[in-house]
């Protein structure tokens, strides 16, 4: 007898409908044999379904049993198809009825006893069934409350094969658990250090205030133990808080990648990552025979802190070109290509030379002029003129040390503002793909961030006695546009200018 039932798998971000079909013939030989591209994972699965119908209490037929997973070009990879075999060999054997299973969808790992394991990429799963019109989800308990979020499906919370099969045959019901409202969910994050903690770098603090309420990219320059990690740690604690749309994002990124704990639902807090220098290609852009998001798109919607800058490998640094422009990174392998987002703001800390001393008035310089130069040149100009503010981080005086904590502003308050500014921006590109100021095309920038003749006759004294290229021109407009927003200003002004430009590299090197 034939059986079919609905599950899903994804492709990138995206979820996409897999059909699983049982056949249970009258004749031939006992055999289960799983066919439809699937991988290692999927073809052990014969045993763990076996295992699991047995010790459920149901029977395995002893026929010849054959699974196809259609689309049959497309890869399958993963256990989370052990679910919909159990219940296809369970309907194609006639031993559950097959009254509204066409309006299901099952996804899930079994273990050899019968349960349901935690499962990766449940979110975007539970988005593809409500967009094919699937009215129920029956998925592990502990994915239940990733996937209650979406409005639309009804969410059902298994815990194993048993409670499913008598679910499905009518004698025992399983709760559907309620939709999961966004506002409800708590959304505090917190940082390793607050802003009250850093002793003066108001400049630094500035710029990062700025950085988070625009999403802008930042670069921190300065001698060892100036403080420019302390400030990168202390970020998090300023960002604004996620809107639903971007939580979703966030979420689907790390449900695909198994970074979601049991039981979380989505995630409410901006993503901070901070990869070691030693990190490969693959593991910052995303890669892998089967592509997977790297830490570019972990920290969509949120930042990346690449400490010791200089340090990673060139070619490293240099694949972060074209994310960093277009905010999307696209992987292409001999099977396919797949596009993750990748919006975050880059902050970057560096030593302006190798033994971190140069230019230093409390320290001399030990290293070689050669030295000094090849160290600088380990990050090109097109990655540095994508970078929006560059601050050179001092060293703190002993005064301000000796005062610690004195009038010092702690981070909620410079939190609040940034909010504030960060709604503005909101409303300005509601209806939009673009959420924030740093997002913003060139189109975009003309139509928001005019200037007035004074305006433009200092931008173009600026021009000329920057250098700026035509990027870098259209990142001040940007950045003052921001800093207009943290001041609620509807206009941009000549001190906003004034302020963007000083961000700005007096050359476009690193010293």
């Amino acid at each position: 007898m034939l059986a079919k039932v609905f599950s899903g798998t994804t492709v990138g971000l995206n979820g996409v409908l897999v059909d699983v079909e049982v056949d249970i013939p009258s004749q031939g030989l006992p055999a289960f044999t799983i066919v439809g591209l699937g991988d290692k994972a999927v073809d052990e699965a014969k045993e763990r379904v076996r295992a699991a119908i047995k010790n459920s209490g149901a029977d395995l037929p002893p026929k010849r049993i054959t699974v196809n997973l259609a689309p049959a070009d497309l890869h399958k990879e993963g256990p989370a198809f052990d679910l919909p075999m159990a219940v296809g060999i369970l309907l194609a054997s006639e031993q559950l009825p097959k009254v509204g299973t066409s309006e299901c969808l099952f996804i899930g790992e079994l273990s050899l006893d019968g349960s349901l394991r935690h499962t990766s990429g449940v979110l975007p799963t539970a988005l593809l069934a409500r967009e094919k019109k699937l009215k129920n989800v029956f998925l592990p308990k502990s994915n239940a409350q990733e996937a209650a979020i979406i409005r639309g499906i009804k969410v059902y919370p298994v815990e194993n094969l048993l409670q499913l099969f008598r679910h499905l045959s009518g004698t025992e019901y399983i709760e559907a658990i309620p939709v999961t409202k966004f506002s409800s969910l708590a959304g505090v994050g917190t940082a390793e250090f607050d802003f009250s903690e850093v002793q003066g770098q108001e400049s630094a603090k500035r710029a990062l205030e700025i950085a988070a309420a625009g999403g802008h990219n930042i670069l921190m320059k300065g001698i060892p133990g100036s403080g420019k990690t302390m400030l990168a740690r202390a970020f998090p604690g300023i960002l604004p808080e996620l809107t639903e749309g971007e939580a979703l994002e966030v979420t689907k990124i790390y449900s695909i990648t198994g970074n979601l704990s049991e039981g979380q639902s989505v995630v409410r807090t901006r993503p901070f990552r901070s990869p070691h220098h030693t990190i490969s290609r693959n593991g910052l852009i995303g890669g892998g025979t089967k592509p997977m998001p790297g830490e570019i798109s972990l920290a969509h919607r949120g930042a990346l802190f690449l400490d010791e800058f200089a340090e990673f490998p060139r070619h490293v640094l240099e694949a972060l070109r074209q994310p960093l422009e277009d905010g999307i990174v696209t992987i292409s392998r001999a099977a396919g290509s797949v596009s993750y987002p990748a919006e975050f703001a880059l902050i970057a800390a560096v030593n302006p030379c190798p033994c971190g001393y140069y230019g230093s008035d409390v320290k001399q310089c030990k290293c070689l002029p050669g030295a000094i130069s090849r160290y600088q040149k380990r990050i090109s100009g097109p990655i540095l003129d994508r970078i929006d503010l560059h601050i050179d981080v001092s060293q703190v005086k002993a005064e301000k040390l000796i005062a610690a904590g004195v009038n010092a502003e702690n981070s909620k308050t410079i939190q609040k503002r940034v909010q504030n500014a960060r709604n503005v921006q909101l409303k300005r590109f509601n209806g939009l793909k673009t959420k924030n100021n740093a997002e913003m095309s060139t189109k975009l920038a003309r139509e928001y961030c005019k200037l007035t003749p004074d305006e433009e006759k200092l931008m173009r004294q600026a021009i000329s006695s920057l250098g700026l290229s035509a990027r870098s021109y259209y990142k001040v407009l940007k950045v003052a546009r921001t800093i207009a927003d943290l001041g609620q200003e509807a206009d941009i002004q000549s001190k906003h200018l004034s302020e963007a430009l000083q961000f700005r590299p007096r050359e476009e090197h690193l010293l």
